[in-house]
């Protein structure tokens, strides 16, 4: 099969924009734009630079993909503003390429729409739960007793919402969801499949070579502007709250410990462990596998390369690698030690047979 042939045909079209009609749109949302060829080139479809076709528009974020510019068969880019395209191209040069792109695909695409409405005959409602206007509720969802849920609310099939539970407005729960009782999701929130939310947090007193459970009496909190990729898992708190603040954005795979609290705008890739009771700032980015150890709390704006382990406190805007995490220069000089430690084994070893040679010349 042509897989690239494959990719192409995968992309449907969207509506309809000429080029100049797309940078005053991106004009209009803050964006500095400069608009280079013709203002009328027709634009039905975002597409990468290796699978654009005719009326399509591409974008360069990376500068490490800049030849395959010459290679695209789009009729039109996004650019960084100090970057240039062949004359054949119509070109948006904006201050942030990646954001534009962001907006494009928005505006020509949109987002996923929604297979179904209403609430299906087959959905388990409790009588005492409360549904705002316009739901979207699929067959085979569970909604307990005193659950709140807001307006526009999507909930696939499968999930099953907790007693005492509260969901905010234009909320999107995908198939598979399970949130445990007392839980409070903000509006705007999306959680993806196969995620769990509330479960009981890893707390145990062992006594005498038993461990006894610690019943988790807390629950979970997730702010406005949340999104959770597929199969994560948030502990409820021992006591308190474990909370997920405003805007931050988990990939797949992320497990939260339980009493944690991460702040706003954070980004966790995917496979990330936190233990418990830890506290992360605002702005924090965790980088694939990075794991963290309970009851530290790192500030805000630091950033975690991939598999680090972090094991103390961290400050504010720190830059970290590493098993144990460091900072990142600190890193660097590590990296580059063990890769002369080769070199070095055969230094000392000749040092070594100097030494000796010495010694034995002195005997005599």
């Amino acid at each position: 099969m042509d897989t690239k042939k494959q990719n192409k045909t995968s992309h449907t079209d969207g509506k309809e924009f000429t080029i100049g009609q797309l940078a005053q749109y991106l004009t209009d949302k803050g964006l500095r734009v400069v608009l280079v060829g013709n203002p009328d080139t027709l634009i039905v479809r975002v597409n990468t630079l290796e699978d654009a076709g005719p009326n399509d528009i591409t974008f360069l974020a990376n500068r490490k993909y800049i030849k395959l510019i010459d290679e695209t068969n789009a009729d039109a880019i996004i650019l960084p503003e100090t970057m240039s395209a062949p004359e054949r191209l119509a070109q948006l040069k904006v201050d942030d390429s990646y954001y534009a792109l962001c907006l494009l695909v928005e505006l020509i695409h949109g987002h996923r729409k929604h297979p179904f409405t209403g609430i299906d005959p087959q959905a388990k409602i409790d009588p005492s739960a409360k549904i705002g206007e316009n739901p979207a509720l699929a067959n085979n969802i569970t909604i307990s007793r005193n659950v709140t849920i807001g307006d526009n609310v999507v909930i696939y099939p499968g999930c099953f919402i907790g007693p005492n539970t509260t969901i905010g407005n234009n909320v999107i729960l995908y198939p598979n969801v399970t949130v445990y009782d007392d839980t409070v999701i903000g509006n705007r929130v999306t959680i993806h499949s196969g995620t769990v939310i509330g479960e009981d947090g890893f707390g145990y007193a062992t006594y005498k070579g038993t461990h006894h459970k610690i019943p988790q009496i807390g629950n979970v909190v997730i702010d406005d502007d949340v999104e959770i990729g597929a199969n994560c898992a948030i502990d409820r708190a021992t006591m308190g709250s474990t909370v997920i603040g405003k805007g931050t954005k988990t990939s797949n795979l992320i497990a939260i410990g339980h009493g944690s609290s991460v702040g706003p705008h954070c980004l966790l890739v995917a496979q990330v462990g936190i233990a418990g009771s830890t506290k992360l700032g605002h702005h924090v980015v965790l980088g694939g596998q990075v794991g963290v150890v309970g009851h530290i709390s790192i500030g805000n704006g630091v950033q975690v390369g991939a598999k680090a382990g972090i094991i103390n406190n961290v400050k504010d805007s720190e830059i970290l690698l590493g098993q144990p995490a460091v900072p990142i220069q600190d890193a660097k000089r590590q990296i580059l030690m063990v890769s002369r430690l080769p070199e070095m084994r055969d230094q000392l070893k000749e040092l070594q047979k100097r030494i000796e040679d010495l010694e034995k010349g002195s005997q005599k």
